[in-house]
């Protein structure tokens, strides 16, 4: 079972930033892309960014554009997740996530693997 080791959460003032960084506890072809969800309290789990590992398409929700960029490092088979000009509505756990098939990364059902989350708190 492959684990999804995350870090770089934690406090920051609005405006700041943060990177979130996850990799896979082991190496294994079998994925295919990966993807970072948020979850704020009493809301659902959302999608927030999106990248194959292969190809340069990388896919994000409309309220992070502009402001996060998710990229990779194939040869550290790490997805990063540059968080800039951080808003109080940005703080949720943030989750990494891993595919093994093609659905579309912009849906939780497309992923197979999951991070424990990670802490992300924007004060005012």
């Amino acid at each position: 079972q492959v684990q999804l080791v995350e870090s770089g959460g934690g406090l920051v003032q609005a405006g700041g930033s943060l990177r979130l960084s996850c990799a896979p506890s082991e190496r294994t072809a079998s994925i295919t892309g990966m993807g970072w969800f948020r979850q704020a309290p009493g809301k659902e789990r959302e999608f927030v960014a999106g990248i194959r590992w292969s190809g340069t398409t990388t896919y994000s929700q409309d309220s992070v554009k502009g402001r996060f960029t998710i990229s990779r490092d194939n040869l550290k088979k790490t997805v990063y997740l540059q968080m800039n000009s951080l808003k109080p509505e940005d703080t949720a756990v943030y989750y990494c996530a891993a595919a093994r098939g093609f659905a579309a990364l912009t849906t939780a059902t497309a992923y197979d693997y999951w991070g424990q989350g990670t802490q992300v708190t924007v004060s005012s």
